[in-house]
């Protein structure tokens, strides 16, 4: 079977990434919630990937980086923890639905949402952004489309929006693809998806967030700490923290890093060049339009004539044992500016193969034929 929906989570997995999940499964202990030396251990180990993925990030502190179970709990944390009813947020028509739901839920209860175009490139549009962002509260932008891998320039944004106006980024696709620096891109709050480019299991994702950022909990519950008070601890990262952590997905997160700091350069260079050879071979196929340009996260939008995505990318499926997704894929607002009613969606990384992205094209080409 070829893999190449990465994009939806990644498919392979460095082994000493599954070598640390099957070690932690060794210690059954709950970290950070006795006083038992096996309890301190395995809080020692969370502490430790929240240091390395701050440090990896360019994160402000390591109690500002929160653990959650995706990206979706990150960014509702920093929606609904942020916005209050009569404030003003911008976001694009390039969001996801992590974004774009949560604010039309905000909207019915007085939050003020607007929405920024995107270019003639496919990329959102910083002139709009930046005029819709006066007096706004925050902008929440996606640092490259689920779709078509479209990157957003995050300084531009920075610098064209007011000082005071909170940036909350979307790094789903981006993490583990791109350099990124927090602090140096004037990033309020960062939300992390870890079973995608940062190498670790489903289950693993994070928030990162400066001090400009004081998100209210969203979840109520146990932390281990405080446990007199019946309100959640004003201290991050216990505030954010409810419940037991869970402790696997954090260690795949914190091998996810080490594996990125040691070979980021070589993966970046091969995802790069899989995805250029995919989108070249795919635009001399009559009867297909690609939506990509060639970008470092590996994501490839097309479309076959005369064919609905998800028709396509069952037959891929099928016939030919190639993972692909067809559809919306979950951002609508997208799909409209391009009018699209979805779209074929090949998403490849570094450890994908050339033999794998040629056996793709072929199987394209078969089916655009026929």
């Amino acid at each position: 079977m070829i893999y190449l929906d990465n994009a939806a989570t990644g498919g392979f997995k460095p082994d000493s990434v599954k070598c640390a999940v099957r070690a932690s499964m060794e210690a059954c202990a709950n970290p950070g919630r006795s006083g038992h030396a096996l309890s301190l251990a395995c809080l020692e180990r969370v502490y430790a990937c929240r240091k390395a993925l701050c440090d990896f990030l360019g994160g402000y502190s390591y109690d500002r980086t929160i653990f959650t179970k995706n990206c979706t709990e990150a960014l509702n944390i920093a929606i609904f923890g942020v916005l209050r009813q009569g404030d003003k947020v911008v976001t694009t028509v390039a969001e996801h639905n992590s974004v774009l739901r949560p604010l039309e839920r905000l909207s019915k209860l007085g939050v003020k949402v607007e929405l920024a175009p995107l270019n003639e490139r496919g990329e959102i549009n910083v002139t709009a952004l930046s005029e819709l962002a006066a007096n706004a509260k925050a902008v929440i932008i996606t640092l490259a489309s689920n779709v078509t891998g479209a990157y957003s320039d995050v300084a531009a944004v920075r610098t064209s929006i007011p000082e005071k106006t909170l940036l909350i980024c979307d790094g789903a696709q981006a993490c583990g693809h791109v350099n990124i620096n927090m602090k140096e891109l004037g990033i309020d709050a960062l939300a992390v998806a870890g079973h995608k480019g940062m190498l670790a299991i489903q289950g693993s994702g994070a928030l990162l967030f400066s001090k400009r950022v004081n998100p209210d909990p969203v979840l109520y519950g146990g932390t281990g700490s405080e446990s007199y008070n019946l309100g959640m601890p004003e201290f991050f990262p216990d505030r954010l923290e409810s419940g037991t952590v869970c402790y696997p997905a954090i260690i795949s997160l914190a091998e996810g890093v080490a594996y990125l700091k040691a070979h980021f350069d070589e993966m970046k260079d091969k995802t790069l060049h899989l995805t250029g050879m995919l989108i070249k071979g795919l635009k001399a196929i009559s009867g297909v339009k690609v939506y990509s340009r060639v970008n470092p996260f590996g994501i490839v939008a097309f479309s076959l004539k005369n064919m609905q995505s998800e028709r396509a990318a069952y037959i891929l499926s099928e016939d030919y044992s190639i993972c692909v997704r067809g559809g919306l894929h979950c951002a609508p607002l997208m799909h409209e500016a391009l009018s699209s009613d979805g779209l074929v969606r090949a998403s490849v990384c570094s450890f994908n193969t050339e033999r794998e992205i040629d056996a793709t094209l072929s199987a394209v080409a078969k089916i655009a034929k026929e």
